[in-house]
């Protein structure tokens, strides 16, 4: 079994599939060619075969159409080589001659303009190259054997190409700023994304890219489990139980119940316990939600799936006539992915819907998180009308700062500003004075913006002035042109922004140039030209990694120290406040009004209490905020997300094992240095995506810390009830803290012991990696593998034509 086998099948979710076809020896070569008889031996249960089959069915169709894709192009270049020596012996007339002079300046007349069309499509001839080099290296990898260390260490290499990473942009903003008539408009879908006459919730997130695999509009719905629905509906009724005799109409946490227990069972939940609400009866039209299994919609046009989805996503606000018994499954959906064909700019782009607290639901709320670190970019969008004075807007900002910074990799943060082109008294207006006041009021509308912006020093802690920009869009302008242009509605900017993550993603690059060095490699070990110097080089190339080794180590000691020192700050200041903090908490309502509920949602959920609308409340934040300030502004230096230098003062990027001048020293050895400066390159990357998701896990430690210790303490205040409950939640936390007050030492010690294991790991990484390429380079005998010179003359003609797209 080889990784891309192994690395299919967890994609495809049958990761208890990996032992048995390890077992069975399946590699990536035979895994294409199974039929169906091995298939129903391999996977004898019925659900994981249905699934399995479907994936290998899309996997063969997407080589297939790559093949396809190659070989017409292949054909178009065929057809334009004969064209052109055809144009060389034409005779020499004035009439030929021009005719020869036409064809050589304007070589696309001699193709269809199908063709034509093809070979001018954005992107497509980056994909012809990577589709070209990677059908070569599946030929490869299925050459090599297994028989000796070197072939298995370049099957591996091979399989780890194939690693991607999608760009996301998430779009935050409250229901009628306009997100899914902007999203539609930069994708130009007018009626992807259903808006208007429905309301959207606030707790699916909707995910929007481009399909790769076919021609259709897809939606993939992902459910939260059974057991998962079952606790929020005994969550319900206790909640809606115990507060019978309270204001209902103003409490938003009553109203989300209803809310969600409307929409799925209409009035039959009033009159129905929680255990008959799970009956099999309700969930007839979504079997997938009982089998635990994702549901697959699939269309032929953006408004037939917008259709078909928007039950899963949201409510209607109008009970239109034939509405009045109609069920809406968004309480029990976690993330609808929707894909849209024939879209490049969202090749290697995800824009990603999201609601602003999370979610009460552990999963949901887990997706919501890991999906909000991830993002790249953040677009807060809002009506332009009040855009700088528009709570809500900062407050979901203020609220994700954290997590999309320090916590996160966000690198830029875009104030969308909607609707710029309506306007009060316009009817009286001509089209020009109209056009100009849009013009001025959008003008206003950034300069207060980014003024409030710089008065959020809550946000200002983890981004600075240059990756915060504004945007004045209207999508109706965009669309119709009636008072603005294009360019004016701003829709154009964004668009060119997606363009540039989406070239700037650096697959086909990673690819090619990595399927470059691993073929010098294995040509250059098949010549054995190197014999008489392979111990001179190994010597060299040790010598610079252990001078290089040793100065990240310097610099990443400097940064532990750094932060020892921060962290020391922090617990003296926490150890100081932590009363006053809690003492502002506890007892945010003295006489205790509508504050006892709000109490027992926060101890009742670890410390976190995540209303519909309002702030969100976390406990444990404000008892780790001491520590968080005090390494803030070093953590954004050490691990910036918006800086080309990279981690712990640029140290991984410089690193180099100067394989340039010994390439010019050794000319024997020129292929297998090449394959270690394509090597390095690779690992450096692999680095800096170590140190992006392991530098999440340093930063959200402290919190962590002081929410598990704080554990046992709400799980004791949210036993309380009836009379006295809000004064022994208060004490019981109180006491808790108190008898627990070295918890801010142990979250100190917690975030240093993970950015030590963070350092060990890179420069172990760093070491064995590199070490093991450059001994299996020169110290391994490579008279067993093939002759791949054909491969490398292709992949390096490739290589070099990719490089000249790019500088284009």
């Amino acid at each position: 079994m080889d990784d891309f086998v192994r690395n299919k099948l967890v994609e495809w979710g049958l990761s208890e599939l990996v032992e048995k076809f390890k077992d069975e020896q399946i590699d990536a070569e035979s895994l294409r060619v199974l039929d169906d008889r091995e298939i129903d031996n391999l996977i004898p249960k019925a659900g994981p075969r249905v699934k399995f089959k479907n994936n290998l069915k899309l996997l063969k169709e997407e080589q297939n159409s790559n093949q396809e894709t190659v070989n017409s192009v292949q054909q178009c270049e065929q057809e334009h080589e004969e064209a052109a020596d055809v144009v060389q012996v034409l005779p020499s007339t004035s009439d030929t001659g021009k005719r020869k002079s036409d064809v050589q300046s304007n070589p696309s007349r001699l193709q269809s303009p199908a063709k034509q069309q093809r070979l001018s499509m954005p992107g497509f001839e980056e994909s012809i190259i990577l589709s070209d080099v990677k059908n070569t290296m599946t030929f490869v990898h299925a050459r090599l054997n297994d028989q000796d260390k070197l072939s298995a260490f370049l099957k591996k290499k091979i399989s780890d190409l194939e690693i991607d990473k999608r760009e996301l942009v998430g779009v935050f903003g409250k229901t009628g700023a306009g997100k899914s008539s902007l999203i539609n408009a930069i994708i130009k879908e007018k009626n992807l994304l259903p808006s208007g006459s429905v309301n959207a919730c606030t707790s699916v997130m909707t995910k929007v890219e481009a399909n790769t695999r076919s021609s259709k509009y897809e939606a993939e719905i992902e459910f939260i489990t059974k057991e998962e629905w079952k606790d929020e509906l005994w969550s319900f009724r206790q909640f809606l139980d115990n507060n019978e005799n309270q204001e209902k109409e103003d409490d938003d946490d009553y109203r989300d119940a209803v809310e969600k227990l409307s929409a799925l069972y209409r009035e039959e939940w009033k009159e129905k316990s929680s255990e008959n609400l799970m009956e099999n009866k309700y969930f007839k039209e979504i079997p997938e939600f009982l089998q635990s299994r994702r549901k697959i919609l699939r269309c032929e046009s953006a408004n037939e799936l917008s259709a078909k989805f928007v039950k899963y996503t949201r409510s209607d606000s109008k009970q239109e006539e034939g509405n009045e018994g109609k069920k809406w499954f968004w309480p029990l959906v976690k993330c609808v992915t929707v894909r849209v064909p024939n879209k490049p700019l969202l090749q290697h782009v995800t824009l990603v819907d999201l609601p602003g607290n999370g979610d009460c639901n552990k999963s949901r709320d887990q997706m919501w998180k890991g999906i909000v670190g991830d993002c790249s970019t953040v677009w807060i969008v809002t009506d332009i009308n009040r855009a700088a004075a528009e709570k809500e807007a900062w407050e979901i900002l203020e609220s994700v700062s954290s997590l999309i910074g320090n916590g996160g990799e966000c690198r830029q943060i875009h104030f969308i500003c909607t609707k710029s082109d309506l306007l009060d008294d316009s009817d009286d207006l001509s089209r020009a004075d109209i056009h100009d006041r849009i013009v001025i009021r959008n003008l206003q509308a950034k300069d207060g913006v980014r003024k409030e912006f710089n008065k959020r020093s809550k946000i200002k802690k983890h981004f600075t002035d240059d990756s915060f920009k504004v945007f004045t869009v209207s999508s109706k302008e965009f669309l119709k042109g009636k008072h603005l242009s294009p360019e004016e509605t701003e829709i154009t900017k964004l668009q060119g922004f997606l363009q540039e993550l989406n070239d700037c993603h650096s697959e086909t690059v990673n690819y090619v140039s990595g399927a470059y060095g691993i073929l010098s490699l294995i040509q250059g070990a098949n010549s054995g030209g190197v014999d008489d110097k392979k111990g001179e080089v190994c010597e060299e190339l040790e010598r610079n990694m252990i001078l290089q080794l040793a100065n990240i180590n310097k610099k990443t000691e400097e940064t532990y120290t750094a932060f020892e020192k921060c962290l020391d700050d922090g617990v003296e200041k926490s150890k100081g406040s932590y009363g006053e903090k809690l003492k502002s908490f506890l007892y945010h309502g003295k006489k205790g009004g509508a504050f006892h509920g709000v109490l027992k949602c926060v101890v009742e959920n670890g410390g976190i209490h995540k209303p519909k609308n309002g702030t969100l409340i976390n406990l444990n934040m404000k008892l780790a905020s001491c520590l968080t300030d005090s390494i803030d502004e070093e953590f954004r230096k050490t691990f910036p997300n918006d800086s080309e230098c990279g981690a712990f003062n640029g140290v991984i990027k410089t690193f180099t094992l100067n394989t340039d001048p010994l390439i010019e020293k050794y000319k024997n050895a020129e292929l297998q240095l090449r394959f270690l400066k394509t090597e390095e390159k690779k690992i450096k990357a692999k680095l800096n995506r170590i140190i992006r998701e392991q530098k999440k896990k340093v930063y959200s430690s402290l919190t962590e810390t002081i929410e598990n210790i704080m554990e046992e303490g709400y799980k004791k205040a949210a036993e309380f009830r009836g009379e006295g409950m809000l004064y022994c939640m208060r004490e019981t936390i109180k006491n808790h803290v108190h008898s627990k007050k070295d918890m801010f030492e142990q979250a100190k010690n917690t975030m240093l012991e993970k950015l030590h294991s963070l350092m060990r790991d890179i420069l172990e990484t760093l070491e064995e990696t590199m070490k093991e390429s450059f001994e299996l380079s020169f110290k391994t005998d490579g008279s067993s593998l093939p002759d791949v010179s054909t491969e490398l003359d292709m992949v390096k003609k490739r290589y070099h034509q990719l490089a000249d797209l790019l500088t284009r």
